[in-house]
């Protein structure tokens, strides 16, 4: 009797442990790996979307984790979300439970997905969280000081719509001539480290010689943040969110006068191309160790399967060689002092099967949400009709 209602419940469990298991990395797919895992680590392999395959990391570096990001699958588009929190998760994770449903609240007013849908969720977003901020700076005055990058993918009929705010970045791998792959950056770095973004900043600002400082060799908007657009970070929009002298950090000598971030995105949209192979969504994380091409040579010379764990652990092994140290070390230390090694790190690969467009490809309406690893139905049915 309990062997029966064994095989029963196994039966059960078995179509849902797919989605529900908690993938942090064991390293038994990797051989250059001793048996070490890194408890930090999550990871799925290999999943599908309606014009491919897509492969999904994350790790964390912070106490709590800062880096949020979800993956939508439907039938007829797929939608991609990386979102860098800073000064604390709440920023990224208000941004992973609202930017998608505002999206889609907007789509579905028309039937399609635009650049102007896209431009209106991230006000949308924006605006919903500093509501929050409004109504409870007075129990918690540093929720005024929380932000969070957003790098937005959607691919609907055959385009893909980009729309970034700060400094995680979008690379496409092309195959060029010879059937060489090439990078190319579908974003721009909204970041003070650019000479283009200092330059900006100045020219919106030419009354306050502040606006750019170099603060302990990196240069920092007002001295205290370096990337120029985000969602949150109100007490640098608004003058009601000012923090007083009791939080130095994120204390300003005096009330801005008109905002010193914007919200607002730079968006792109590309038709696919049979050429275009690939798209590596990531937050900074990565790329402050690995080159655009040498990413997108990875992806391109390495099986699909774990391809995003893989960029994330040769983004790992890098700081672990700055700091004069193994891998194998290096995933040892728990979360919080991982900090002080590297940043939480998402990596999102969206595989682009061109001979895949068209077709009638049987995909499962999914939403997935990285490290915390939570997968639910979408809510792309809105777009259907």
């Amino acid at each position: 009797m309990l062997s029966w209602l064994a095989r029963i419940a196994m039966a059960c469990w078995r179509p849902v442990s797919r989605y529900a298991r908690m993938n942090k990395d064991d390293s038994i797919h990797d051989d250059d790996d001793s048996s070490i895992g890194d408890s930090l680590l999550w990871s799925r392999d290999l999943e599908k979307h309606s014009y491919g395959d897509f492969s999904f990391a994350v790790v964390q570096a912070n106490e709590t984790i800062e880096d949020h990001s979800q993956v939508e699958t439907g039938r007829d588009a797929t939608f991609i979300g990386v979102y860098d929190g800073h000064g604390g998760p709440e920023a990224s994770r208000f941004i992973s439970d609202h930017l998608f449903k505002n999206l889609m609240r907007f789509a579905g007013e028309i039937g399609s997905v635009s650049e102007e849908t896209l431009r209106r969720a991230f006000s949308a977003t924006e605006e919903g969280f500093l509501t929050l901020v409004r109504r409870t700076c007075s129990i918690k005055p540093l929720i005024a000081a929380i932000g969070s990058c957003c790098l937005v993918g959607v691919i609907w009929r055959g385009t893909l719509y980009i729309a970034n705010l700060g400094d995680s970045r979008a690379v496409i791998g092309c195959l060029g001539r010879s059937n060489k792959i090439v990078a190319e950056q579908l974003t721009k770095d909204h970041n003070a480290s650019m000479e283009e973004v200092r330059q900006e900043l100045k020219s919106l600002h030419p009354d306050d010689s502040h606006i750019v400082v170099m603060k302990h060799g990196v240069w920092r908007i007002k001295g205290i943040i370096q990337v120029s657009r985000s969602i949150g970070d109100a007490y640098l929009k608004k003058p009601e969110f000012s923090l007083d002298p009791s939080f130095p950090r994120f204390h300003l000598p005096e009330p801005i006068r008109r905002p010193v971030l914007t919200s607002e995105p730079s968006i792109s949209s590309r038709v696919l191309r049979p050429n275009d192979k690939f798209v590596i969504f990531a937050s900074d994380g990565l790329w402050e160790h690995m080159t655009n091409q040498e990413a997108v040579e990875m992806v391109y010379n390495y099986p699909r399967a774990g391809i995003a764990r893989r960029l994330v652990k040769t983004a790992l092994k890098a700081a672990a060689r700055k700091r004069e140290m193994r891998y194998d070390d290096l995933k040892k230390i728990n979360k919080g002092n991982r900090r002080f090694f590297h940043d939480d790190i998402t990596v999102i690969v969206i595989f682009t099967d061109h001979e895949l467009q068209g077709k009638n490809i049987s995909v499962p309406e999914l939403s997935m949400r990285g490290f915390i690893d939570t997968v639910g139905p979408s809510r792309f049915n809105t777009l259907h009709g």
